[in-house]
Formats: structure tokens, C-alpha cells, sequence
């Protein structure tokens, strides 16, 4: 059996401003509103695409409740003016949520099932806290001990893969506070302008 594999391309990415969670600039700001607005500036990055020749929009997002809750993706692109055609999926695979949603795009083109895509992520921790409003683990998935790992927070995973990978918490910091200098720089010179929305 011949199967042909084609190539995706990514031809627009952009994002919003971070904000910072609870009192930032985007507290008010619901995260579909967010995600409808990166929707259509990325579709503006696109001049001659009509909106209703994407196929599908794949949100990614942690905690799918609440404001970003039901289906986001579908209702982001709605609120972006796009038509009734176009679907939307959100998924959920916490903190690599986004991320997933451009593998699945970007699968859903290599393997002949759609030709245009968009992936994109959205999450508001103004609105809906990690974890979620109201967190319910089944209390039968901690009977094993190895299990555990799926309550961790981004803090906990990120000391154990210090820990195995033997990066001490100082060239952690420095690593950290290099990477906030060169973001202010960039920031400040407008290298970041083509990327926001």
C-alpha cells in the first residue's frame, strides 16, 4: 500500500500579551473574547483566505470550564465573525494543551484530511484558577502511589525534572532571570510586535 504523506506549514503564528493572573490587564477579559481576537488577527496575517475555507480551529486548554468552558474553539471563531462551516474542537491536555493542538492540526493536513487548519491555545487563571473552580479527583486513581503525579502542579514537575536531569535550582534562577532581561530587551525594541495580536 502507497501512503502519501503531505506537508503542513504553519504560515501565520501570533499571540496575545501575557497578562499576569489574578490582577493583570487581562482580568476582565474573558478567554474567549481573548481567543476570538487572535482568531481574526491571524486570519488577517492571511490576506485572500476567506474564513470559510478553514476547516477546522483546534483550541487547546487546560481547564475547560467556566469562560473557556463548553467548547471554546467553537465559540471563539463564532465570536471572531466566523461562518457557521467552520468547526471548532477544544482539548484538554493541561499544560501541553496548545501544543497539542498544533500536532493535531498539522495531522489532520499531513494526512490528507483537511488543508486548512488553525491551532491555538487559551486559558484565563484570572477566571479560572489551575485546577479548576472546583477540582473533584476520583479518590480510587491515588490508590496507586505512581499516580499521584496527575495533581502536580507545574512547580512540583518542574523540581523533578531538575532533579533528573541534575539542574540545580541556582543555574535554574539565573537561566530564568536571563530569559526576563532578553524578553524586556526584545520587548522594548519591538521584536515581539509581529508576533502579538
Amino acid at each position: 500500500m502507497n501512503k502519501q504523506i503531505q506537508d503542513a506549514y504553519i504560515v501565520a503564528a501570533l499571540r496575545t500579551p501575557v497578562g499576569k493572573a489574578p490582577r493583570g490587564m487581562f482580568r476582565n477579559v474573558r478567554p474567549d473574547d481573548l481567543l476570538a481576537h487572535a482568531l481574526k488577527s491571524a486570519l488577517g496575517k492571511c490576506p485572500g483566505l476567506d474564513a470559510a475555507e478553514v476547516e477546522d480551529v483546534i483550541v487547546g486548554c487546560a481547564m475547560p470550564e467556566a469562560e473557556q468552558g463548553m467548547n471554546v474553539a467553537r465559540i471563539g471563531l463564532l465570536l471572531a465573525g466566523f461562518p457557521n462551516s467552520v468547526s471548532g474542537m477544544t482539548i484538554n491536555r493541561f499544560c501541553s494543551s496548545g501544543l497539542q493542538a498544533v500536532a493535531l492540526a498539522a495531522d489532520r493536513i499531513r494526512l490528507g484530511e483537511a488543508d486548512v487548519m488553525i491551532a491555538a491555545g487559551t486559558e484565563s487563571m484570572s477566571m479560572v484558577p489551575m485546577g479548576g473552580n472546583k477540582p473533584s479527583f476520583s479518590p480510587a486513581v491515588f490508590e496507586k502511589d505512581e499516580n499521584v503525579a496527575i495533581a502536580y502542579g507545574m512547580g512540583i514537575t518542574a523540581e523533578k525534572v531538575a532533579a533528573q536531569w541534575k539542574i540545580s535550582r541556582e543555574a535554574q534562577d539565573l537561566f530564568a532571570a536571563e530569559s526576563h532581561r532578553r524578553a524586556v530587551r526584545a520587548t522594548d525594541s519591538g521584536e515581539f510586535k509581529e508576533e502579538m495580536a
